[in-house]
């Protein structure tokens, strides 16, 4: 994998200061293909990602909700194929002319876009896509919506991304849910013990995104508290989350 800009993914790591001045610590993501978890929910991206099945027109479109596993398996793609990794807001003519220009020694052989849909140069993009083509170079890209569903004005982009493959990364089931939770509090090196876990599974929302905003709510409250995460604490985490989507005033059953 060729990491043509600091692309890196920032996402915010905690709610709303609380007045008290919190230093995280850094915690590790990996993103291998032994650390990624499989289940049905993503089944049918790995199989076309991963897999040895040819693409049409050499291009596959990942999308989906966030914390679904697009980037994970995005960057999984891009280091087992020595492919180009880039970030939408960083495709540009200027980059666009590196990677098909012959700057790159050796040739670029694969592209990967995080966030595709988020690019800010229409026509650097069609241009990235033209170019790939071109040079029957494949182009995976992770989005949350399909591409046909971006709303491109620009006539040729938009005939290039209704013409893309595009996979769906479902929401995780009941038991990757599980297994998300533990990990996020794991990298953070939180200790909860398993029924404040349960407790907590069984009342969030089912989404990945839930699942790590707990886990980033949590370690933020034991930083504040300088104690363990107990179920109270588990329980204020929790009507806080369902405040803001609900409004004040939610009641979490014990």
């Amino acid at each position: 994998m060729v990491e043509w800009t600091a692309q890196n993914k920032h996402e915010s790591d905690g709610p709303a200061s609380s007045g008290q001045l919190v230093l995280p610590f850094a915690h590790a993501r990996r993103f291998t293909r032994a650390d990624f978890v499989a289940a049905p929910s993503n089944g049918t991206a790995r199989a076309w990602l991963l897999g040895e099945t040819g693409w049409p027109e050499h291009r596959l479109a990942l999308w989906g909700a966030a914390g679904t596993g697009k980037t994970h398996l995005l960057e999984v793609w891009a280091h087992e194929r020595g492919a180009v990794l880039l970030a939408g807001r960083d495709v540009c003519e200027a980059t666009v002319g590196r990677l098909f220009g012959g700057d790159i020694q050796p040739p670029v052989r694969a592209v990967a876009v995080d966030d595709a849909d988020q690019y800010a140069d229409r026509r650097a993009m069609l241009h990235l896509l033209n170019g790939a083509r071109e040079h029957a170079v494949p182009v995976a890209l992770a989005a949350r919506l399909s591409p046909a569903r971006w709303g491109v004005e620009l006539p040729d982009l938009a005939s290039r991304l209704r013409a893309t493959m595009a996979v769906e990364v479902r929401q995780p089931e009941d038991s990757l849910l599980r297994i998300l939770l533990l990990r996020h509090l794991a990298e953070r090196q939180i200790v909860v013990s398993q029924p404040v876990t349960d407790w907590l599974l069984r009342r969030l929302p089912r989404t990945a995104s839930s699942v790590r905003e707990a886990a980033i709510r949590l370690d933020h409250a034991g930083l504040v508290s300088g104690r363990g995460v107990t179920r109270a604490v588990a329980m204020t985490v929790l009507r806080d989350m369902l405040a803001r989507d609900t409004g004040p005033g939610v009641t979490v059953a014990d």
